[in-house]
């Protein structure tokens, strides 16, 4: 698959003709909601875990040097915590936008913390796109974090602000912090 989704992510048109919808966000959508939404509540997915093995090439990285941002992989029995947005179709665009580097809108069970659950979207990079970096060593990733830098900025910022904001949230993310904690081998 190409590393530009914006066309396979216009002919998603299951929420279209919905007066709003729940987005779920488990990566910069945490810390950088710069789209309207309506309301934005802590929630989660099942069978989901967060990794650093989506390549990004257009934001926090180069062609030459791409960086390493977050996707979400198969985990049965795992709980991805992020944070919902209720958003309008409208933002759709501006959305597929900024998540074209291998990212495709799918929809998704979405839990909030009162036990309440929901259908909505998810962007996911799966590795069948031409980005997919997949696994490494959480000491490799953050090498590789550690160098990168993109026209959205330097990928440890990414990294950085992620772990700030899953703590903010009370979430523990053992792969987060591990590449966080060998971050600091290779401070800059």
């Amino acid at each position: 698959m190409s590393l530009n989704t914006i066309t396979i992510n216009q002919r998603m048109d299951k929420f279209d003709a919905h007066h709003s919808v729940w987005l779920f966000g488990y990566g910069s959508l945490i810390f950088k909601a710069d789209f309207p939404y309506i309301e934005r509540r802590p929630a989660s997915i099942a069978n989901w875990a967060r990794r650093f093995w989506q390549g990004s090439h257009d934001h926090r990285g180069t062609e030459a040097a791409p960086g390493r941002v977050v996707t979400l992989v198969p985990a049965p029995g795992a709980l991805c915590a992020g944070m919902a947005y209720l958003i309008t179709p409208e933002v759709f665009a501006h959305l597929d936008h900024r998540e074209k580097n291998g990212y495709l809108r799918l929809a998704t069970d979405i839990r909030f913390d009162d036990g309440d659950t929901v259908e909505g979207l998810v962007y996911i990079a799966t590795e069948d796109n031409a980005a997919f970096l997949g696994a490494a060593t959480e000491r490799d990733i953050a090498r590789q974090i550690a160098s990168a830098s993109g026209p959205s900025g330097r990928n440890r910022d990414y990294l950085l602000d992620l772990a700030h904001a899953l703590r903010e949230l009370g979430q523990d993310d053992a792969h987060v912090f591990a590449i966080e904690r060998h971050l600091a081998d290779f401070a800059k």
